[in-house]
């Protein structure tokens, strides 16, 4: 698939109604998006219908993208999954039992938690691997195996100011990277 950036740029041409991109987007996003709707649903017939809906949503509603509040992916995500929860709950008796039901937690992520969770992460070491060395090692020592700014000066062998500076200029870089 593409990157999250194409699908922005996607998604901005569709704000012009852009016909070619739409096709684009579509091609691009709909298979993902197809499998929201068919695993909430479990019913093709219902998820394909949703899927209509889903685009003609993102056909009219594109404008209301930003690209600086969730990745493109997850705001189309959100889009299927919000439908077909709609459409979930408009197919069942309004007299529906819920003592019926046995209430049993997962506290597992849904699958397209998981995929978008996914997603950011592949982003987030794409950018880390843009940073130099230095401040890449810098942060994953102190955010990600939660080291202390101390361990991480020792490990890299540099004063505890300098990696102090490496991890403020890498997390800069970083947020401007994952802006874009």
């Amino acid at each position: 698939m593409s990157t999250s950036a194409d699908i922005d740029k996607l998604i901005a041409r569709v704000v012009l109604k852009d016909r070619d991109a739409f096709r684009l987007l579509y091609d691009l996003t709909s298979a993902k998006l197809f499998g929201i709707c068919l695993r909430i649903l479990k019913d093709r017939a219902d998820a394909e219908d949703v899927l209509q809906e889903v685009y003609v949503k993102i056909w009219n509603k594109a404008d209301r993208f930003s690209t600086g509040q969730a990745s493109a992916i997850a705001w189309l995500a959100s889009i299927a999954r919000n439908q077909a929860i709609d459409r979930y709950r408009s197919r069942r008796p309004a007299s529906d039992n819920t003592d019926e039901i046995p209430d049993i937690a997962d506290d597992a992520p849904s699958p397209e938690n998981a995929m978008l969770a996914k997603d950011e992460t592949h982003r987030i070491n794409n950018c880390l691997d843009e940073l130099d060395a230095k401040h890449a090692a810098a942060i994953r020592r102190t955010y990600l195996s939660g080291w202390s700014y101390q361990e991480a000066a020792d490990e890299l062998q540099a004063p505890l100011n300098t990696v102090r500076t490496w991890i403020r200029r890498g997390l800069l870089s970083l947020r401007d990277c994952m802006n874009r």
